[in-house]
């Protein structure tokens, strides 16, 4: 086929819904009303961009002082949430912020969204585009949905008309480094967070280093590399000061001004190391690096702390200090595993576990709570905080000697370091100020509310405001109260549960955490979140007997939800049985509740602590299934892979008579085996669907036979010269590669041989990310040819000179989508498809699939790549294949599709689909109209729909 012309891409079109969405959504409009309305500056998405005042006039300037005119009625405060930024952390950044919005807002607090570029352009947006996944997916659409301002001073201005306080949600670059913060302060702009100058000296880790050390604090050796100024005589002085080799000594390069472990690195050496920080430099991370001593035998730990005190007079608290433990795995690549880089931040993994509290001394952590406190008001630290540092149990050669040290650190069992200060600690779901929060007793929304409102109470100009808002949080508090005691009988029960022991694991417990967040919103519901665990524990050998005797569901309170993995999960509910660890943690919850609640009894917006202290509950699955019954409740199953999609649960759940959500024991069966949902298809070639090839193979066959020779055979076969292998009954992109010879075949084998976690980017012969392998190595595999899918590229510049489009090339006419389905049985109807870009290689990582930050994502396709005839087709073949699984309830289907024809070639369909907080479902309802937002309770609805048991919804 020649190759068609380039053709530069509009925004994605608006779609109707369907009489049954529309039907469900009148049910659950007055939910939407708060946050379905267009932000501050626009008229409709639809009619685009009202214009903005290049001024401010009187009566605009009049509206700061409209609390006082609200007097006892009250009015709502408005803040403005800031994220994005131009470091490579504005991807976390949109994390923050969704989180942020979620929690906040309600009917006495009004939230207006803004984001700034990677130009530093900044934007007013409406909600909906903090629910992207990526800001290459977000960047590209900003000028057509949103409100762009001539200038970073024009935005100023029309904060300080329009908002009451800024709630600044941007990391690193802009966000930390007191940029933001500064032309806030020029403006007269109230805002959450540390002064501008403060900032500055906070953030630039060498400038922190100086100023900690004159503070009194032990801190790490470093040494600064600033932008052609590296002169290797001095680096190679201060590896001998230091007491290092200079051939091997191990350091940590990292730059001096970026968050989120960014462009850290381990070197070796003087040469390695000046090498790899000019590396960062040539990369553009930072022009100044700095080159820190590697701390052997320590241990990181970081802590949140937050200020309770009366207007400017500083007076924090800091929470239970969490300790980070890296786990080594048998990956080669061990360097990686040394430091806690951005990947063991923010994708779930086994390569790190965090206990909260430490696992240190009574003394220790007394210190690193004093060290913590003293460091914020010495630092001139406002609102919140996150520190890092090191405890050492022994001594280092690198550093004083302790008993020569007059510093603060030193304790009887070692040594405390502060390393990194974190002015804008990151707000996902389960990052650690909510865990740290929850763990003396505040919710995501009262610990951020609490944040919000300290920050308000701080500036003498917002007192009108705060009355105003407290007041009106007092006038909705008694009719709530009222409400709830009018419910409390009539609340229906609901059982969230998650976890398992399949690859898919870590994906589930995102998911689960994710639907108890946003379910426990509603007044009229009783969430309780369970996780499924192996009887024996995450570390016994992987038993794949699903009875009841071989699986255990606990029932677990708030704060234990809010880890990074199932094991963490698991290793805290075991840990909250026993005496001596529980006697610990108590000990240490009582004393910062005691100081929290002393300090913010003396603020008449508090309104207490709302998350009460409860132990963790075992049951067998059979007696969890018989306790559900008990109570009358109903089942979320969010439990990805293995008995969660296989039938298990929704036979044991069917036979027992409680409701739960998605199709049921067969259709769930058929589906999880990716050859019997082929099968269950291929007579519907006639309706544009069509199936691909396949070999499947015993993964023991595969390990003991000449890899040559079954190369040979899969390339007669399946008539190609290039393969795609994957797990007979996994998802979410687990152990999925692109194999184009038979070396590729051995590195993967050889993967499941010795049970990898991973296999690290780029180890195969064509490019790719890094995949994530299933331990224990499945029973069967399948190959299948590898779909050559047409490349979309991002581009950030037109010859024109303007920005951010689209550009495809139509090569193949192949593209690859996904497509969320709900209703009943029989009835089903199809969202609109998302095209998901992929940023590396040519499978999807979990990451892009699940991980918000990454992945791009056009929803619906863009009307130059696929008309509107094909994709009506599309989703009309999408209907027909789901109707023919028997799916029910809500399910995602993975399919090639052509782009001009609208056939569909089936991938794999999900029974279970993940419901992540920036999973492509959540944008397909966005995509609705009207938008349909995930703490809506239409997506509630949307899973019970077709459900045969009784059920409330």
């Amino acid at each position: 086929m020649l190759l068609s012309r380039p053709q530069t891409l509009p925004l994605p079109r608006a779609r109707l819904s369907s009489p049954t969405l529309r039907h469900l959504r009148a049910l659950a409009a007055p939910l939407r009303a708060l946050v379905s309305s267009p932000p501050l500056g626009f008229t409709s998405a639809a009619r685009g961009p009202a214009p903005l005042r290049a001024a401010v006039s009187e009566s605009d300037r009049e509206q700061r002082e409209a609390g006082v005119e609200a007097g006892e009625q009250g009015r709502p405060l408005r803040v403005g949430l800031v994220c994005g930024g131009p470091s490579g952390e504005r991807g976390v950044s949109l994390n923050s912020a969704r989180s942020v919005l979620d929690h906040i807002q309600g009917e006495d607090l009004v939230v207006c969204c803004y984001y700034i570029d990677c130009a530093m352009k900044a934007f007013a947006i409406s909600p909906a585009q903090l629910y992207s996944n990526t800001p290459s997916d977000f960047d590209f659409k900003l000028e057509s949905l949103a409100q762009e301002f001539d200038s970073l001073s024009d935005f100023a201005e029309h904060l300080a008309t329009n908002v009451d306080i800024v709630f600044p949600v941007i990391h690193g670059k802009f966000g930390e480094d007191g940029g933001i913060q500064e032309l806030l302060e020029k403006a007269n702009v109230p805002f959450v967070g540390t002064p501008s100058k403060e900032c500055q000296r906070a953030f630039d880790k060498h400038n922190a280093s100086l100023e900690l050390n004159a503070q009194g604090f032990l801190t790490v050796p470093n040494f600064l590399v600033e932008k052609d100024k590296l002169a290797k005589p001095e680096l190679e002085a201060w590896f001998q000061t230091v007491n290092l080799n200079k051939e091997n000594g191990k350091t940590i390069v990292k730059p001096t001004r970026a968050g989120s472990s960014i462009g850290v690195v381990v070197a070796y050496g003087v040469n390695d190391a000046a090498q790899k920080a000019e590396e960062i430099i040539s990369e553009g991370i930072d022009d100044k690096v700095i080159i820190e001593v590697f701390i052997e035998g320590g241990t990181e730990f970081t802590a949140i702390v937050v200020d309770v005190g009366i207007a400017n007079n500083s007076e924090p608290v800091v929470l239970l200090p969490t300790e980070v433990e890296l786990q080594y795995s048998n990956n080669s690549d061990t360097k990686e595993d040394t430091i806690f880089n951005y990947r063991k931040k923010y994708l779930p993994s086994r390569q790190v576990a965090y206990h909260s509290p430490p696992r240190f001394p009574a003394e220790v952590i007394d210190c690193i709570r004093q060290g913590i406190s003293l460091l914020f008001c010495r630092l001139g630290l406002h609102d919140y905080a996150r520190i890092d540092g090191w405890f050492l149990p022994s001594p280092v050669a690198s550093l004083p000697p302790a008993e020569n040290s007059d510093k603060f650190g030193n304790t009887k069992y070692g040594s405390v370091l502060f390393t990194d200060i974190n002015l804008i600690s990151g707000m996902e779901q389960t990052s650690f100020l909510f865990q740290q929060a929850s763990a003396v007793g505040f919710s995501h929304s009262r610990i951020l509310r609490t944040v919000v409102q300290h920050a308000c109470s701080r500036f003498p100009s917002l007192l009108p405001c705060n009355n105003a808002w407290t007041a009106l949080s007092r006038k909705l508090q008694p009719s709530k109260q009222v409400e709830a005691i009018h419910k409390g009988t009539s609340r229906q029960k609901v059982f969230v549960i998650f976890g398992g022991d399949t690859s898919e694991r870590q994906v589930s417990l995102m998911s689960g955490t994710n639907v108890w967040l946003n379910l426990q919103g509603f007044d009229d519901l009783d969430v309780t979140p369970c996780l499924l665990a192996p009887a024996h524990g995450y570390f016994s050998s992987h038993d794949q007997d699903f009875s009841d005797s071989s699986r255990e569901v606990w029932t677990l309170p708030y704060s234990l939800v809010l880890r990074h993995t199932t094991e963490e999960v698991h290793a805290a509910c075991v840990e909250a049985t026993e005496p001596e660890r529980v006697e610990i943690t108590k000990r240490l919850r009582d004393q910062v509740m005691n100081e929290l609640g002393s300090a913010l009894s003396k603020h008449d917006w508090f309104a207490g602590f709302d998350i009460a202290y409860e132990q963790p509950i075992k049951y067998s699955l059979q007696q969890w299934i018989d306790h559900v019954k008990e109570t009358e409740a109903v089942v979320f199953i969010a439990v990805h892979g293995g008995i969660g999609e296989d039938g298990t649960i929704q036979t044991l759940l069917e036979s027992a008579g409680v409701p739960y959500t998605g199709p049921g024991p067969i259709a769930s069966r058929t589906c999880i085996d990716k050859v019997a949902s082929s099968l269950a298809v291929d007579h519907l070639a006639s309706y544009g669907i069509r199936i691909i090839p396949k070999d499947v193979r015993a993964t023991e066959e595969v390990l003991n036979s000449s890899l040559v020779d079954i190369w040979n055979e899969l390339k007669a076969k399946l008539e190609t010269e290039t393969v795609c292998v994957k797990p007979a009954r996994d998802g979410c992109s687990t152990g999925v590669a692109r194999l184009c010879c038979p070396k590729d075949l051995e590195v993967y084998t050889n993967a499941l041989r010795r049970k990898f976690q991973h296999l690290p980017a780029n180890c195969l012969s064509r490019a790719h990310g890094v995949i994530e392998m299933p331990v224990p190595s499945p029973e069967s595999l399948i190959f299948e040819p590898f779909i050559e899918t047409d490349e979309i590229i991002i581009a950030n510049k037109l010859e024109d000179g303007s920005a951010r489009h689209l550009v495809w090339k139509g090569e193949n006419d192949w593209l690859e989508i996904t497509v969320g389905v709900v209703g009943k049985r029989g009835e089903m109807h199809s969202l609109n498809p998302s095209i998901t870009v992929k940023e590396s290689g040519d499978i999807l990582s979990l990451e892009e699939k699940f991980q918000g930050g990454t992945g791009i994502n056009l929803t619906p396709p863009p009307a130059t790549i696929m008309g509107e005839d094909a994709l009506q087709r599309c989703k009309k073949s999408i209907e027909t294949m789901a109707n023919a699984l028997g799916l029910e309830g809500f399910s995602r289907i993975d399919a090639f599709v052509n782009v001009r024809s609208g056939e569909v070639l089936l991938i794999e369909v999900n029974t279970v689909p993940g419901m992540t907080p920036s999973t492509v479902l959540i944008h397909q309802a966005l995509a609705e109209e009207p938008p349909v937002y995930p703490h809506s309770r239409v997506v509630f609805l949307f899973i019970f729909v077709g459900k045969k048991s009784s059920s409330p919804c």
